[in-house]
């Protein structure tokens, strides 16, 4: 491939991950020809969102594939629990939710996004493009037409009627369309770490608040992930401390043995992830849209971020398969998934805000000022309300239903 290649589809899907491969199966799956790209050899990275919600588990099951995912490997949290004051609280119940899987699946997302992809294959219609990283946007007389990508034999140009930016939160695909990002609250910080299972250990997920800091503890079923939330300083400071004084940092908020730290061995086997929330004023322009991560940045609270980009991917699919297959797609087509998209992912957003803040500045009680979050502390006084939370969390303020294929089809 020494000279610039092109390629002819109908609908150029530029990221490999689960809003990209999801759209990329669905519209697959109705028939549309899609080409998708993705920058890596391989979906192999530690520390991705690995949560896999009712609300998703509901999107697999409506494809017919709930059997064949559910025999990955895979850990099940029936709820969400919080420690306060020693004891443990549940914070998200999703016993009774109204779908079939009433439970979050942890699964390392390398093998989610394979599973995505190995179904999509299955149509002939359907091209995965991997190690291309998109460098451009092809432009004709106000529209976009598709795309260039950066392969390792030389360049390839991918035209089509319709670009998707699936690329995440530093997404190429927005920032070459100058669209207009709207960024909300104080980005934040995430350190993520990988500490040994034993026997002893809390047997269910964790997030453990702590007086200004907090643990989310990922069962991976031979070891923990681990998320330590930084609120009050950064992670160059801490760096600069030493990591014997990030091991006492962690082992202040964590239920494991303080033991258990030492086999954080240097910084290395740290991995920092900068949470912000963000979303775009407007989500495409003619022949152009993004979805997930690259429409709208979330924080990790709740781990609703896949899911969201799930349910963006379902309306998509929904909304364009029959344009793309008749050929008559229009910019009204585009604005009616971000109307669709759009309330569910400011009342997220707007939810993630309000529970990210946690306590107020000018807090009289100085113990709540430095203790849990208001929303654990509510809870933990009415715990009706963790059934309530388990709904937001599991199925999200609009659950999509995938469109059934036509009898032609």
């Amino acid at each position: 491939m020494k000279e610039s290649n092109t390629i002819e589809t109908t609908c150029v899907i530029a990221g490999g991950g689960p809003a990209g491969l999801m759209l990329g199966l669905l519209l697959a799956r109705a028939g549309v020809d899609v080409t998708v790209v993705e920058k890596h050899g391989d979906f192999l990275r530690d520390f991705r969102g690995d949560t896999i919600h009712p609300s998703t588990l509901e999107v697999i099951d409506q494809l017919g594939l709930i059997d064949a995912f559910l025999a990955l490997p895979h850990t099940r949290a029936e709820k969400l629990s919080a420690e306060m004051g020693g004891r443990t609280i549940t914070i998200a119940d999703f016993s009774r939710l109204p779908v079939k899987n009433r439970f979050i699946a942890f699964m390392p997302q390398w093998d989610f996004l394979n599973f995505l992809a190995a179904s999509a294959k299955a149509y002939p219609n359907f091209r995965l493009i991997m190690q291309a990283q998109v460098t451009d946007l092809v432009e004709e007389d106000g529209r976009i037409r598709g795309l260039r990508a950066r392969m390792a034999g030389g360049d390839i140009t991918i035209r089509a009627e319709l670009v998707v930016g699936a690329d995440g939160r530093n997404s190429v695909i927005r920032d070459k369309a100058g669209l207009t990002v709207e960024s909300f609250g104080q980005p934040s910080e995430v350190v993520w770490m990988k500490l040994s299972k034993q026997s002893g250990d809390p047997h269910e997920v964790m997030g453990h608040a702590g007086p200004r800091q907090g643990l989310v503890l990922i069962d991976r079923g031979d070891y923990w992930q681990c998320g330590y939330v930084i609120r009050r300083t950064t992670f160059a400071d801490i760096r600069q401390k030493g990591i014997e004084a990030f091991r006492k940092m962690v082992a202040d908020v964590s239920p494991l043995p303080p033991a258990r730290m030492g086999e954080i061995g240097s910084f290395d086997d740290t991995s920092l992830l900068t949470v912000r929330i963000d979303r775009l004023s407007q989500w495409w322009r003619t022949g152009l849209i993004c979805i997930g991560d690259a429409a709208h940045a979330m924080s990790p609270i709740g781990g609703v971020g896949v899911n969201l980009a799930i349910q963006d991917a379902v309306a998509a699919a929904n909304l364009l398969s029959a344009p793309l297959g008749e050929n008559r797609l229009s910019d009204a087509d585009l604005a009616a998934i971000e109307k669709r998209r759009s309330f569910p992912t400011r009342a997220t957003q707007k939810l993630q805000l309000m529970m990210r803040s946690g306590r107020r500045a000018d807090e009289k009680d100085e113990a709540k000022r430095k203790g849990p979050p208001g929303f654990i502390r509510g809870i933990a006084r009415w715990p009706v309300l963790a059934h309530l939370s388990g709904r937001l969390i599991g199925l999200g303020f609009r659950m999509e239903r995938v469109k059934e294929r036509s009898p032609s089809r």
